[in-house]
């Protein structure tokens, strides 16, 4: 048989389609045959034709891969000797390679210790005096460990020797590479005793990769690329076609090499911690290289942001951060080649703002975003703002451009610092770009101003007046062929938009002119994509004002969203974004109308394009219609389920990273006999392509998108219909719990997003219909979830997702209340897992603990992330006994109030005495909180009243509350305290000018009288307090002031009455607010009502003196109720 599989093979290999095609068949029937295995071994032995016997061994592979069980003991042992014996005569490069992966296989199945010969060979390969023979040794062992590196654990200490020997081969780069690749794969399994070996050789391994990246010959084998040819076009006729990659230079090898320093800090940093500096400086060095190749300075930038991200303080304490940046500027200011652009500044139609990840300057930007998200934004400007402003007062376009896109990607990270030291002069620099002579600096300033919009909310918003007009402006003169620099002008003038609110509404008729001309006039169908996608920005701030353009928005809208050809899919995949924008900004009553008509385009959609990001956008459409009509989403809960439980479950769009085999499928098809149907049907135990146990994968962002966006409407949806979803409640928490662990962290957070969603979903299905079947299923979601939620935190190294889980968990907390604690565990293990975030010991927070300096100082998303933990705190006390909750309570105070110094930043200390506040609000109807909060008392006001005097006004408006939350809560305990808090009150009133501290100060004077009248000399404060009204920032808290008027006139209506005409003039301002709340307007009235009939003429002359507009206001209000 062995002649006649040779005479097959050799067919394959011919450059002749039909005789391919047929030899495909021979083999395929051939390797039905039991005698194919021993014929093919012949064929690998014998065998004069390299390619034959390459070929033959890939199908043995192949073979062995799938049917090993099948193979009888004796057979399997002669097989092993076989190949062994093979690769040892073998003096074919590519046959070798070919065996080491065919041993690789074996390995698989049959550990080293049941293969004494594969060891024995391995130790002579790799410590022969020959340097070819070491080359294919260490090629063997690292096929054998890739494919099984746990069962070489006991062999890992003379593994290390061995490769710490093999470093110091510095004219063997072959060696050096698959010595370096099999670290690589060792890493995640060494043991304690390993990583001191590992530790030591790092110094050497840098110097080996040093001569790794230097030996630039050329890699190429003539028989290698017709292999490669030849399977190719195997490849080619079959349906999973992936064409094999021939290395031709040895600086993609060093590439792939240097993977192992990201391996080492992902799996164990702490084996790089002492040689962190000796890192850096290799990186910088590869990085700053010009004449190397993009893909290698590019990995060498991504160990340095992998570095930040784990082990930011050991960069700043090694004084790391200037060399760093030194190295950085010059790759993030160079200048193209001539007559070449940076790829975010072509001008060819598609230009967008997220650039090629292979670009160094991309990836340097990308550097000093990554120091902004982990590093103390006073300790990173220290060193940045010289360089920084050294290129913005260039001459040179690419110096003004590195300084400016330095300045943009700050803005994330290190926003509340910009906001609080540097906006107006940064807002300056950029305005003043704008109108600089070359395009490469505007579209740069652009983006910054882009990101600052982003970003720096709500403080840029309010240089409103002066940075609108200048976008308009610039827009309108604009060419619009050039469409990659139109694309950042309406990327800048978006994200602003987008965050204006009622600010937007002078600006209204000229932007909507300008877009809706854009939809009607223009022939360039990117620009009205932009002009699309603008109408939902400007919806998002104008909201119900934008009612007037609804009707041409639609119509222009309605085009686009029954196309058809593929050209226009980009502009109806917006259109339908901005189409569930529109559904939520509205109003309700203008949508609604339209609701059944837009789920059933979103079906159609669905049903007849395969488009994962049309669908995904038809995914947002049914939960935007879902919050404002729920019901029209009912008869189709069927269809819409089914389709975004599918995308969950999809696989498409992911690409297992395997071996060759994923190349050369010749054998992908079942081929077995027909009759095979046994137990041993190897497939039912091992699929051919396992994605999770693959050597990785990668997914297309489309599909990635789908998935999150999926999970997010599901969420949403579940809530929003209630009991409408109960039939699919189950089906779709099944297979989102699933996503919780998905390797891309945005699906990941979005699915744990929904699942809190789906708690909230049947809380409120519970409160409708208080069944015992739904409080049973409520508690069940919950046993789930929690538990999910407390272990997501404790693992999750991603800071985002566990933002993402503590807010879910919070919303749950907020919505279900005690229900939450019906088990008694979870008080505790909350409590816990917030105390561990407080102190920064999860994973997502680094477990950088070799350094303790400056507590003070951490990164704003550290900080960030804090407050997400601390937001519990309040939470819990309202769900829980104060009692229950004080042994909690008193461990974790002393965490917020560390953050109350004045050393802290102020974002610290404005989120350490809110977090104070709002637990004093819910100890108030907390069952036994007035004690708790008594206790408290005396630890609490000297932090409440220094922070009165802090020279923030959002620190002072947050201590004013917390001051007003102590008295309504502590009660009569604190009667004795109330001359310091008026005394503080009265001084702050003399001299404030911030009208929300204003605002929290007359409400927390309503507090105090409300808890204690008696202790308030009224005739003193109450007049004080009016003078004050009405409330013009914090509306919410007209409900304390006007049940505090409705008190004050059933205890002293004389007083009240004299002050009639300040009380209905806050009356008039207040009543039909649309942010007074229901409860606060009846009060009002009933308030105004009282007025008019128990003193008619000093209500009438109050009346008498608003302005005719307030007037009417106000009989609006009382004839409404």
């Amino acid at each position: 048989m062995s002649e006649e599989l040779e005479q097959i093979l050799l067919q394959l290999t011919q450059p002749d389609n039909a005789a391919i095609q047929q030899a495909t068949a021979q083999l395929k029937q051939a390797c039905k045959d039991p005698a194919v295995i021993p014929a093919l071994c012949a064929v690998i032995s014998s065998s004069q034709n390299p390619l034959i016997r390459q070929t033959a061994t890939v199908t043995l592979r192949l073979k062995v891969k799938k049917h090993w069980k099948k193979i009888n003991p004796n057979d399997r042992e002669s097989l092993k000797a076989v190949v062994l014996q093979a690769f040892m005569q073998e003096t074919d490069h590519t046959v070798q390679h070919a065996l080491s992966q065919l041993c690789a296989v074996m390995v698989k199945h049959e550990t080293p210790d049941r293969w004494p010969a594969l060891l024995q060979l391995l130790n002579q390969a790799t410590k022969s005096t020959n340097p070819h023979d070491r080359q294919v040794g260490l090629l063997l062992l690292n096929k054998v460990i890739e494919s099984n590196p746990e069962s070489f654990q006991p062999h890992y200490f003379q593994l290390l020797q061995l490769l710490s020997t093999v470093l110091h081969d510095h004219n063997n780069p072959i060696a050096l590479y698959y010595c370096i690749l099999t670290l690589t794969e060792i890493t995640a399994f060494i043991g304690t005793e390993e990583m001191k070996q590992m530790r030591s050789i790092i110094p050497d391994l840098i110097v080996a990769l040093k001569h790794l990246i230097k030996a630039n010959e050329v890699n190429f084998d003539i028989k290698a690329f017709f292999v490669c040819f030849f399977v190719n076009q195997i490849c080619s006729r079959s349906k999973t076609s992936s064409h094999p990659k021939v290395c031709l230079f040895s600086q993609q090898q060093a590439t792939e090499a240097m993977e192992v320093f990201i391996e080492l800090m992902e799996i164990e940093v702490s084996v790089i911690v002492p040689h962190v500096a000796g890192i850096v400086h290799f990186c910088l060095e590869v990085a700053s290289d010009t004449t190397l190749s993009d893909s290698l300075r590019v990995k060498a930038l991504s160990c340095i942001t992998f570095l930040i991200k784990l082990r930011s303080k050991s960069v700043l304490k090694l004084k790391l951060l200037t060399p760093i940046l030194k190295a950085l500027f010059p790759i993030l200011t160079a200048a193209p080649p001539p007559g070449e652009h940076d790829p975010e500044d072509e001008e060819d139609g598609d230009s967008d703002d997220a650039t090629d990840n292979a670009n160094p300057k991309h990836c340097a930007a990308q550097v000093i975003d990554t120091m902004a998200l982990h590093m103390p934004p006073e300790k990173l400007f220290h060193h940045l703002t010289p360089l920084t402003q050294a290129c913005l007062s260039s001459e040179d376009p690419y110096q003004k451009k590195g300084g400016l896109m330095c300045l943009a990607v700050l803005a994330e990270g290190c926003a509340d610092h910009i906001r609080t030291n540097m906006l107006s002069s940064v807002l300056q620099t950029v305005c003043r770009s704008l109108s600089d002579s070359s395009q490469v600096v505007r579209s740069a300033a652009l983006f910054a101003l882009g990101q600052f919009s982003e970003h720096l909310q709500p403080e840029v918003s309010k240089y409103c007046s002066e940075l609108m007009p200048l976008l308009l402006g610039y827009l309108s003169s604009l060419n619009e062929a050039k469409v990659g620099h139109v694309t950042r002008a309406f990327y800048a003038l978006e994200n602003f938009m987008e965050n204006l609110g009622a600010d937007i509404e002078p600006y209204l008729p000229t932007l909507m002119e300008t877009m809706l001309s854009a939809l009607g006039n223009t022939n360039k169908l990117k620009i009205k994509e932009l002009a699309v996608s603008a109408i939902g920005a400007i919806a998002n701030a104008a909201k119900e004002s934008l009612v007037p353009y609804f009707p041409p928005i639609i119509e222009s809208l309605k085009g686009f969203l029954i196309a058809t050809t593929e050209e226009m899919r980009s502009l109806q995949t917006q259109s339908l974004d901005t189409l569930s924008v529109l559904a939520r900004t509205i109003g309700k009553d203008v949508f609604s109308p339209l609701a059944a008509e837009c789920i059933q385009l979103g079906m159609n959609l669905t049903d007849n394009i395969d488009d994962p990001d049309l669908r995904r956008c038809t995914y947002s459409l049914y939960s935007s219609v879902a919050t404002i009509c729920p019901e029209s989403l009912t008869p189709h809960l069927t269809a819409i389920t089914t389709v975004m439980l599918l995308a969950l479950k999809s696989t498409e769009g992911i690409t297992a990273h395997l071996e060759e085999d994923k190349n050369f499928v010749l054998l992908d098809d079942n081929d077995d006999d027909d009759t095979d149907k046994g137990a041993e049907h190897l497939l039912e135990d091992e699929p051919e392509i396992d994605i999770l146990e693959s050597a990785g994968f990668s997914v297309e962002n489309a599909y990635m998108d789908e998935k999150e966006d999926a999970c997010d409407a599901l969420g949403e949806i579940a809530f929003s219909t209630g009991a409408a979803f109960q039939p699919f409640l189950e089906s779709s928490f099944q297979q989102v719990y699933e996503m919780r662990d998905f390797p891309h962290e945005d699906v990941r957070r979005a699915a744990l997003g929904a699942m809190g969603q789906f708690c909230r979903a049947q809380h409120k299905v519970w409160t409708e219909n208080p069944s015992e079947a739904n409080h049973q299923a409520l508690l069940k979601l919950l046993d789930v979830v929690i538990p999910c939620f407390l272990e997501m935190v404790r693992k999750d190294s991603e800071r985002h997702v566990v933002m993402g889980v503590l807010e879910s968990m919070n919303s749950i907390i907020k919505s279900c209340k005690e229900e939450v604690f019906k088990n008694p565990s979870y008080l505790r293990e909350i409590c816990s897992v917030i105390r561990e975030v407080l102190t920064k010991k999860t994973p997502c927070q680094g477990g950088d603990l070799d350094d303790t300096d400056d507590e003070d100082q951490q990164a704003e998303f550290d900080a960030m992330l804090q407050e997400f933990a601390g937001e519990g705190i309040p939470l819990l006390a309202s769900s829980v006994p104060a009692d229950q909750f004080a042994p909690f309570l008193n461990d974790l105070l002393p965490l917020i109030m560390s953050k109350t110094k004045s050393s802290c930043t102020v974002a610290d200390r404005s989120f350490s005495i809110g977090t104070i506040g709002e637990i004093l609000q819910a100890l108030v109807n907390a069952p036994g909180g007035r004690g708790l909060a008594g206790r408290l008392s005396n630890r609490l006001l000297p932090v409440l009243v220094a922070g009165v005097k802090d020279s923030d006004a959002e620190v002072r408006n947050n201590s004013v509350f917390g001051l007003g939350c102590l008295a309504e809560a502590a009660g009569p305990i604190v009667v004795s305290d109330y001359p310091t808090m008026l005394s503080v009150f009265s001084n702050l009133l003399a001299k404030e000018s911030d009208q929300r501290v204003i605002d929290n100060l007359c409400a927390a004077l309503c507090r105090m009288i409300m808890s204690n009248i008696d202790a308030v000399p009224l005739k003193q404060v109450v007049p004080a307090l009016v003078k004050h009204l009405p409330l013009k920032e914090d509306m919410e808290e007209n409900k304390t002031v006007f049940k505090c008027l409705v008190m004050l006139y059933k205890h002293s209506p004389d007083m009240v009455v004299e002050l009639m005409k300040p009380i209905v003039a806050a009356s008039s301002y207040a009543a039909g607010h649309k942010d007074v709340d229901q409860e606060t307007q009846s009060m009002l009235v009933a308030l105004i009502r009282q007025f008019a009939q128990n003193h008619s003429a000093d209500f009438q002359a109050a009346v008498g003196s608003l302005p005719a507009e307030q007037q009417a206001k106000l009989c609006a209000a009382v004839s409404a109720s």
